[in-house]
C-alpha cells in the first residue's frame, strides 16, 4: 500500500533576490520567494479578480549554488520538490512553524541578467554526476522517449 505523495510543482517568479549561505559542513544553502498567481472572473460583479500566493523555496548543494548564481528577482521559474513544515524557537522560546517546499529540480525559464542560453538548462539535484552532464544525459533521454510516445500514441484518432 501507498504511503502517499510529497510532490510539489512550482511556476511563478522570484519576489527578491536569493539568499545564499553555507552550513558549517561547506554545503551551500539558498532560500527563495516565489509568487504564483490565479486570476478568474467574479460571477456576481463581471470584475477580474487575482489572488497572488507566496512560496518559501530552499536548495540545498549545487542546486544552492546555480539558483544563487543565475537566478535575480524577477527571474520566472520552475520548481519541483516536496513541502516540509519544520518547528523552531523564536527568541522568546515560542515554538514557531515553517511550511517550506525543499527543491530536488530547477528550471529557469528565461535568460535574463545575462544567463544567456544557460537558463534553459535542467539543474536537478542528484550530485552523483557532474551538472552539466546530467543535464545533457537528462535531455537526451527525453529527446529519445518524446518519438517512443508519439509512435505508440499515432493511432488515427478523428479528432
Amino acid at each position: 500500500m501507498s504511503r502517499g505523495v510529497n510532490k510539489v510543482i512550482i511556476v511563478g517568479n522570484l519576489g527578491a533576490d536569493p539568499e545564499a549561505r553555507y552550513m558549517p559542513s561547506g554545503g551551500a544553502v539558498t532560500n527563495i520567494r516565489v509568487a504564483t498567481s490565479e486570476g478568474w472572473k467574479d460571477k456576481q460583479t463581471g470584475e477580474l479578480q487575482e489572488r497572488t500566493e507566496w512560496h518559501r523555496i530552499v536548495f540545498y548543494n549545487r542546486l544552492a549554488e546555480i539558483a544563487a548564481e543565475y537566478l535575480k528577482k524577477g527571474s520566472k521559474v520552475y520548481i519541483e520538490g516536496s513541502i516540509q513544515t519544520r518547528k523552531w524557537q523564536d527568541q522568546s522560546g515560542a515554538d514557531r512553524y515553517t511550511t517550506e517546499i525543499i527543491a530536488n529540480s530547477m528550471q529557469m525559464l528565461d535568460s535574463r541578467g545575462g544567463a544567456g542560453g544557460a537558463g534553459m538548462q535542467n539543474a536537478p539535484m542528484d550530485m552523483a554526476q557532474e551538472p552539466r552532464a546530467a543535464s545533457k544525459s537528462a535531455t537526451t533521454a527525453q529527446q529519445q522517449a518524446v518519438p517512443e510516445m508519439a509512435a505508440a500514441f499515432d493511432d488515427e484518432i478523428p479528432f
